[in-house]
C-alpha cells in the first residue's frame, strides 16, 4: 500500500495545479492534480506534505488543513492511501536560497524562486477554482474536489475503485 499526500494550495480564488507531463510510466500522466507525493520512511503526513510541496514548488506552507483520506484501489496500480490537504498561506524562498550547487544560482531553473511554472513532474499553474473541475483529472478526484470547493470543513474518508481509468465505484464515509 502506497502512502501519499496531495495538497490544493489556494491564493486569490485559485488553486495551484500541476499538469503531470514529465515522468515516464506515470499513472497521472496528462492529468491535473494538486501537489504532493510519496512518504519517505518514518515521515508523518504533515512532514511528507511540507517536504513535497517545498520540493515541487519552492513554497513553505505556513497554514494548512488536513481535509481527508482517500483510498484508491485499482486493478492496474498499487493501492494508495492519500492524505488530502488544503493550504492558504505560504512563504517563497529567494534566489539566494537555491540549494542546487551544480549550476550557478542565477541559472537555476528550479521552482524555488520566480514565477511558479515548471517542476520536475510537469507544469504548475494557478487555476480559477471554478475551472478546476473542467480540467482533465481522475473521475474520482471530482468527488473530493467538489467537497473542497464547497468549503465543507468536515473531515472525510473516501474510497474509490478503478477498473483501468474508469471509476467503478466510490463511497464516502
Amino acid at each position: 500500500m502506497r502512502l501519499t499526500t496531495l495538497c490544493y494550495i489556494e491564493k486569490d480564488g485559485k488553486y495551484l495545479m500541476l499538469h503531470r507531463t514529465k515522468k515516464k510510466n506515470d499513472e497521472n500522466h496528462d492529468k491535473w492534480i494538486g501537489v504532493g507525493g510519496k512518504f519517505e520512511p518514518g515521515e508523518s503526513p504533515d512532514e511528507c506534505l511540507i517536504r513535497e510541496v517545498k520540493e515541487e514548488t519552492g513554497l513553505t506552507l505556513t497554514t494548512y488543513q488536513f481535509r481527508g483520506i482517500v483510498t484508491f484501489c485499482s486493478d492496474e496500480w498499487e493501492d494508495e492511501y492519500m492524505h488530502l490537504f488544503t493550504a492558504t498561506e505560504f512563504e517563497r524562498r529567494s534566489q539566494s536560497d537555491c540549494v542546487h550547487e551544480q549550476v550557478a544560482k542565477a541559472d537555476c531553473e528550479c521552482p524555488l524562486y520566480g514565477e511558479l511554472t515548471e517542476c520536475r513532474e510537469g507544469t504548475l499553474e494557478w487555476v480559477d477554482k471554478e475551472k478546476v473541475l473542467s480540467l482533465p483529472t481522475w473521475e474520482g478526484d471530482h468527488l473530493f474536489l467538489e467537497r473542497l470547493l464547497s468549503d465543507d470543513p468536515q473531515f472525510f474518508s473516501l474510497k474509490v475503485v478503478y477498473e483501468g481509468e474508469h471509476l467503478a465505484k466510490w463511497t464516502f464515509y
